[in-house]
């Protein structure tokens, strides 16, 4: 990532309110401070930056997630940064892109910072020779302007889910949180850019 330094005053200014995301935050930080290549898939001690998006349907109603094709769960668009990449919200919205086709987006007002953190386990790869490391997940809230969705190559499968029916899919809890919370917002509910 081109401008590491944006991270660090993001993270700063998340409004963590509960001990997980306080925890969460101060590992991030670490991980920034005290990490030569933090946003390196090489990385694996403790692990390293991802970028994730949060997309609303345009109706405000449906979120977009896409079938994990090494996770088999069903997660928001997201994944590594490359080299290339400007800053966190390029990475995010390259991904949705990519994994999704979705490339005309909007960040939701009411969360013009990170919309959440997440720290979790990554299993070991044996066919990229990868040991068990950590994702450092940096999450953003969008709006799609289209509901067309072309899946890629990179996922199993990606679609629109009704916002009280994530709960039914096979995903984490983490997503629960998430799209909990865009239910819950009014105004990120309403569509509100």
């Amino acid at each position: 990532m081109k401008k590491p330094n944006s991270l660090h005053s993001l993270l700063e200014d998340y409004p963590a309110t509960s001990p997980r995301e306080m925890d969460a935050r101060g590992q991030m930080l670490a991980l920034l401070e005290e990490v030569e290549r933090p946003f390196s898939r090489s990385t694996m001690t403790p692990g390293h930056f991802t970028a994730s998006s949060f997309v609303l349907h345009p109706s405000s109603d449906r979120v977009l997630l896409i079938r994990h094709r090494t996770l088999e769960l069903w997660l928001q668009p997201g994944g590594h940064f490359e080299r290339d990449d400007d800053d966190l919200e390029f990475a995010a919205r390259r991904e949705v892109l990519e994994e999704t086709g979705i490339g005309n987006l909007r960040r939701l007002r009411t969360f013009p910072g990170l919309f959440d953190i997440d720290i979790h386990p990554i299993p070991a790869n044996p066919r990229r020779g990868e040991p068990a490391h950590q994702h450092f997940d940096l999450r953003l809230a969008f709006m799609a302007r289209s509901d067309q969705i072309t899946v890629s190559h990179e996922v199993i499968d990606a679609q629109w889910v009704h916002l009280g029916d994530v709960a039914t899919l096979g995903s984490d809890d983490s997503v629960l949180r998430c799209t909990s919370r865009l239910s819950r917002d009014n105004e990120a509910f309403s569509g509100s850019p």
